[in-house]
């Protein structure tokens, strides 16, 4: 059997100095491919190379007609080189031409060749291409061939990916790795954002490739992987998880990965072959993700984030970096690109360069995005794989609105975003002008539109908005984005920033509603099969009354003369207000008898979460001083639907008959109680919801900023008495069939109204 002449080493040596070679494109890789053929003894050296339309495009070969170089074409999955792409699979056969898969290309000429060995191009897990090797005997290729051929591969990938092939593709189309990407996620945040890519952990990105010296190269990935290993026991060991935002289950599974021997052999043979260490950690990656991308199993597809964020830690290692860094840092118009982040994360950067947010996880209600909507960026999550497709500086647009991201668009797409962010602005300025018009329907019904918040960034937005308060304040934001909980007087402190920020609007603080899918990482995590239905919020409140205690306290103290709004969440019975007002009476008892200054006025309110307080509502309504309803929550323990479950969160509407009437029921027994009902959930910053809440009675509203200015100009051509007649009838009728969508917003077009 033929050996390679000077073995791989030697191959990467040479192909160092064809890359450092001051040629042009076509004549490089002509070149790699006869160096390639001639050190593994091969008579036929090929590159096809993936092009943005999906189809393989043979660039360069040694041995097969020329005349067929950008000419020989095929789809993924068609021939063996289609099989190799679509699989990202080496493939090795003695007689190519009894395979199944083999696709004849008459204008190639290699019916004479019999062997045939074939590896994917790959970078970052995504196929770019393949590299082909063949021979007219019937030969087997060695695990050590097949490996060479594997290294060689990763610096031909490198090629591709800085560019310089992208003039011999197709105009049209371009090679895979530079071509636009269009991705459609989840909407967390309205907005459209035109900007370049900042990777929020960047990945690093390995120009020294091939090894000079190979033992000195082992010894520093065995030293890299120590080190790593002994960083994950430091943090497991110490407990001092909070502070990375870690929880000990990923450092244990971490510390698992980081101790397989399969992964560490097989980085081992990489820089054995003639790669520095970096790029063996690259290069094992890579192979790894092309496989796990391929899975169906989401454990295993979970597994590859895992192995993702091991291999980072040791390139960072590697090379001497942080593992994130300095996030102040951004160029203008910076979209930033991450897997998963935390909100205080996010505040770390600079708000004013910031122009929209792409995750990889996280849904609408998770704390990023509620953060992304208080400070006014267009965010999509849910958005597969963005971390490997997009690169750092690329080209990206964010579509909040529509969740759709686009990664190196085209000048047209580029142009048609543009104009729709001019138009947006446009309508800005439009609602703006209606900051200081008073919110009174066409028919004299006056609406009170608030704000959501949850940290002092949001509160700037009252004065540019005319919001007439703050009907929402979330206070375990600031648990939250802290590294341990907040001191009572640190609550203190934010609470008496936040009615200084407010002046003489009125404020609605909701206590703590931690729990279910908001964990605090410097609390210990409770297992439950349904977090959703746990141990959360109020129930943990009372339960664990020192915490509620101490919050409440700080909120009397901050409010010192000032009116106060006390609303308590996820409140399932009558008992459970009843003990949480006892437990505020008694602090503000205590206050006076310690000579503090007490709230000019103390309301106390509920979130209107759970279904069991609808049938309790003329009783709450008569101890509670307000009721404000949290639809997202309503709905889906109403409908009995996880809101984070993609399949079915979308099942139900909530201008649905059953949702309607339960919100009507609301509306009108706190009227006859003479008790304040207000809408603070997602549904209340809809134009369209809107009007249908309008029309239920409901005549306060609380929501997102942004949310303010199209609500007003809805409600400002509105006749509520019309809209209201038109649910009763459809309510008390038929039902409206699955939803009362369609014939809302026919009445809305008749009636001119913006929704």
């Amino acid at each position: 059997m033929p050996s390679a002449p000077g073995g791989p080493r030697l191959l990467l040596r040479r192909l160092r100095e064809i890359m450092a070679e001051p040629v042009g494109a076509q004549d490089r890789l002509d070149k790699i491919v006869i160096l390639i053929a001639a050190n593994m003894v091969a008579e036929v050296c090929s590159v096809y190379v993936m092009r943005g339309d999906g189809v393989l495009e043979l660039f360069a070969t040694e041995g097969l007609n020329r005349e067929a170089v950008h000419l020989t074409t095929m789809r993924a999955g068609e021939g063996l080189v289609g099989q190799i792409a679509a699989t990202a699979e080496p493939l090795a056969l003695s007689d190519a031409q009894s395979h199944p898969a083999f696709s004849y290309k008459p204008e190639t000429g290699e019916e004479i060749y019999h062997a045939f060995l074939g590896v994917p191009l790959l970078r970052a897990g995504n196929t770019l291409g393949v590299l082909v090797v063949q021979n007219r005997t019937y030969r087997v290729y060695t695990e050590e061939e097949i490996e060479a051929l594997q290294t060689t591969a990763m610096v031909l990938a490198e090629m591709l990916a800085s560019g310089e092939l992208q003039a011999l593709a197709p105009v049209e189309t371009g090679i895979a790795l530079r071509r636009p990407v269009h991705q459609k996620g989840l909407a967390l945040a309205d907005g459209v954002g035109l900007g370049h890519v900042v990777l929020h952990e960047p990945r690093v990105v390995v120009k020294n490739l091939i090894a000079e010296n190979v033992e000195a190269e082992l010894k520093r990935l065995e030293d890299a992987i120590a080190e790593v290993r002994a960083t994950i026991d430091e943090l497991i060991e110490r407990g001092d998880v909070a502070h990375h935002g870690e929880h000990r289950e990923v450092l244990e599974t971490f510390r698992m990965f980081a101790h397989d021997q399969g992964w560490l052999r097989r980085m081992r043979e990489a820089v054995t072959s003639g790669l520095t260490a970096e790029a063996a950690v690259e290069r094992v990656q890579s192979d790894n993700r092309a496989r796990m991308m391929r899975q169906t199993d989401p454990y295993l597809r979970e597994r590859l984030h895992d192995l993702d964020d091991l291999a980072n830690r040791l390139l960072h290692r590697l090379v001497g970096r942080d593992l994130v860094a300095g996030h102040g840092l951004l160029p203008d118009n910076a979209i930033l690109v991450a897997r998963s982040m935390g909100p205080a994360a996010l505040l770390d950067y600079d708000r004013s360069r910031l122009r929209g947010l792409v995750l990889e996880e996280g849904g609408p209600t998770s704390h990023i995005a509620i953060v992304a909507r208080a400070l006014g960026i267009p965010a999509v999550g849910e958005v597969e794989n963005v971390t490997s497709l997009a690169e750092q500086g690329d080209a990206i647009i964010v579509d909040g609105a529509a969740g759709e991201v686009q990664i190196r668009p085209n000048p047209d797409v580029e142009a048609a975003y543009a104009e729709k962010a001019r138009l947006r602005a446009k309508r800005q300025e439009q609602y703006l002008k209606l900051r200081d018009v008073p919110a009174v329907t066409k028919d004299g019904v006056e609406v009170t539109l608030q704000l959501n918040a949850g940290l002092l960034v949001d509160l700037p937005h009252l004065a540019e908005t005319g919001a007439a308060g703050v009907g929402l304040f979330r206070t375990e934001l600031q648990f939250m984005i802290a590294e341990r909980m907040p001191s009572a007087s640190e609550q203190q402190s934010l609470y008496s920033a936040v009615y200084a920020a407010a002046g003489d609007l009125p404020v609605t603080f909701r206590t703590l509603d931690i729990g279910g899918d908001k964990i605090l990482p410097y609390m210990q995590a409770v297992e439950e099969e349904n977090p959703a239905l746990g141990w959360r919020a109020i129930r943990i409140g009372l339960d664990r009354p020192g915490l509620l205690r101490a919050q409440v306290r700080a909120l009397l103290k901050a409010a010192s003369g000032r009116p106060l709004k006390i609303m308590f969440p996820m409140v399932a019975t009558c008992n459970e207000f009843v003990r949480a007002k006892a437990l505020v009476e008694r602090e503000r008892t205590h206050l006076a008898n310690h000579g503090h200054p007490l709230p000019s006025d103390l309301k106390l309110g509920v979130m209107l979460e759970i279904p069991s307080l609808l049938f309790q509502l003329r009783e709450i309504c008569t101890l509670a001083d307000f009721v404000s309803v949290g639809s997202n929550d309503l709905m889906q323990f109403l409908f009995a639907i996880d809101r984070e479950n993609r399949r079915v969160a979308d099942r139900f509407d909530p201008l649905s008959a059953p949702m309607l009437r339960a919100l009507k029921h609301v509306a009108e027994e706190a009227r006859a109680a003479n008790c304040q009902a207000t809408i603070c959930g997602e549904i209340g910053g809809r134009p369209l919801e809107a009007m249908a809440l309008i029309g239920l009675g409901f005549r306060a509203l609380s929501m997102s900023p942004a949310a303010i200015g199209p609500v007003k100009a809805m409600l400002l051509e509105l006749q509520a008495g019309k809209v209201a007649e038109l649910i009763r009838d459809e309510l008390e009728h038929d039902g409206g069939g699955d939803t009362l969508r369609p014939k809302l917003l026919r009445f809305a077009e008749t009636h001119g109204i913006p929704v």
